[in-house]
């Protein structure tokens, strides 16, 4: 099954060869999955061409349209428990969070969106001429790639999917060659549901096939969520291909700012849930934490006491509260940057190592006395390692919070309403969560400032990304 890519309705051997996928927790090879060629990923995208205008799925009522992602919503439901398994033995989180965020939120995510298909509407416009009528239309943008990353693969891979869908459009769906198999389950799903042939299509494979999607002229979106190096990347293949449109949703640094007033067992539990959740393999994940200098020794003993009470394991126990990272490479990449933290003066109070036991696990990790120019303060390490610093004067914070190439999230823990709406207003993020951890919803946006990405997932503003306005100007006289 995973050796073969899903071109316009059709399982078709890939043309590419195959890659290995791994068990995190073991190191293990779970199979093979196929790899595009360019031949596959014309095919694909010409069979998404080719049904973007096919009565089968343009012809549709809204009402049928809604229909058959109604249907997905419910066969995702229907094997709620097989795709949670499947999702924690290829990417490593435990199995809670995938039953609950990635698999409970991909159904939720399909139901809103399937909501969506009879609301979306044009305006009727004012225009100063006599004798005119104006009104605007909403239509399909066309042809979609959608590049998935391996941290939630299944539930970011419905954020794009649902509105692409609801909205009229055609995909083409590329996910992480680390952790590829719950987006070719989804698409088995997809089938079954009844879509027409050819609006759904899944090509696997490496960078290179998504590569080939990013300089396509016949793509007409592509939608990214990834790294930051790789958005400028496709950046660049898009303007010298056709211009395709793009939503980035890219690199994070998120800032945690703990009020000298604020309820520090609250911002500790807090911050635990924001670090480590997936070990810290989050893109807003809260990993730069600004701490009044009052109460910089509490916060850290606490934060560090909690870090050290995580249980590590394998995804699939039950008890598991922190899994493994998601890749051997990874792995190395974390700990190259942590050796960073000690080697520019940084206090390394827990942690700091990966864990000797088959798979790629890695113990939580905090700093403290971290200077704002010290890597582990700058980059993105997307794994569980904190990094603490305190502050004299609260007027300096928003500068140092805003200190960062990233703008995806922050949070501020306080009790002041004031202090809150001060640092809300002032943060450069896409998302400021106050005395909270970094949850999306599908109602809100989703989607960050500066080096972080363009454009907004979820809600409304994912309407907005898969569909173009059309002025229709009608004189009458």
């Amino acid at each position: 099954m995973a050796t073969r890519l899903f071109i316009d309705g059709q399982w078709t051997a890939a043309g590419g060869g195959s890659l290995p996928t791994y068990d995190p927790a073991t190191g293990q090879v779970i199979e093979e999955v196929g790899t595009a060629s360019a031949a596959d990923v014309d095919a694909a995208v010409g069979a998404a061409r080719k049904a973007l205008n096919d009565p089968a799925w343009a012809g549709l009522l809204p009402v049928q349209r809604a229909a058959l992602l109604f249907k997905l919503a419910s066969l995702v439901d229907e094997h709620h428990e097989e795709l949670a398994a499947l999702e924690t033995r290829d990417q490593g989180q435990p199995i809670g969070i995938s039953r609950q965020v990635s698999v409970t939120g991909a159904a939720e995510h399909l139901r809103y969106f399937a909501g969506w298909v009879t609301k979306i509407q044009g305006t009727t416009n004012p225009v100063s001429f006599p004798d005119t009528l104006h009104y605007t239309r909403r239509e399909p943008v066309g042809v979609n790639a959608l590049i998935t990353p391996w941290n939630f693969p299944l539930m970011i891979l419905v954020w794009k999917l649902a509105p692409a869908l609801a909205t009229g459009n055609t995909v083409v769906i590329k996910p992480s060659e680390v952790t590829p198999l719950t987006s070719i389950r989804l698409v088995e799903l997809v089938h079954e549901a009844g879509f027409p042939p050819g609006v759904v299509n899944l090509v696997t494979g490496d960078g290179a096939v998504g590569a080939l999607l990013s300089r396509h002229d016949d793509v007409d979106h592509l939608s990214y969520t990834g790294s930051t190096a790789v958005g400028k990347l496709i950046t660049a293949a898009s303007a010298e291909s056709n211009l395709k449109r793009l939503t980035l949703e890219l690199g994070g640094k998120a800032p945690s700012i703990i009020s000298g007033d604020a309820d520090i067992d609250a911002a500790v539990a807090g911050n635990l849930a924001g670090a480590t959740l997936n070990s810290g393999q989050v893109c807003a994940a809260y990993t730069r934490f600004f701490v009044d200098r009052k109460r910089e020794q509490e916060f850290v003993a606490k934060l560090a006491a909690g870090l050290e009470g995580l249980k590590l394991g394998p995804g699939l126990d039950e008890s598991t509260q922190l899994g493994p990272l998601v890749s051997a490479k990874h792995r190395e990449h974390v700990d190259f940057l942590v050796s960073t933290g000690s080697e520019q003066g940084a206090e390394l109070v827990t942690g700091g190592k990966p864990v000797d036991r088959d798979g790629y696990f890695y113990t939580p990790t905090l700093f403290a006395g971290v200077a704002d120019d010290m890597t582990i303060m700058r980059e993105e390490i997307f794994g569980p390692v904190l990094a603490v610093t305190a502050y004299d004067d609260p007027d300096e914070l928003l500068a140092r919070a805003n200190d960062t190439e990233y703008g995806l999230a922050a949070t501020v823990w306080t009790r002041d309403l004031g202090v809150a709406q001060r640092f809300a207003n002032g943060i450069r993020a896409g998302a400021v969560f106050v005395n909270m951890p970094p949850i999306p919803d599908m109602a809100a946006p989703w989607g960050g400032y500066k080096a972080s990405g363009w454009g907004r997932e979820m809600g409304p503003w994912a309407i907005d990304a898969y569909t173009e306005i059309k002025s229709v100007w009608l004189h009458y006289s």
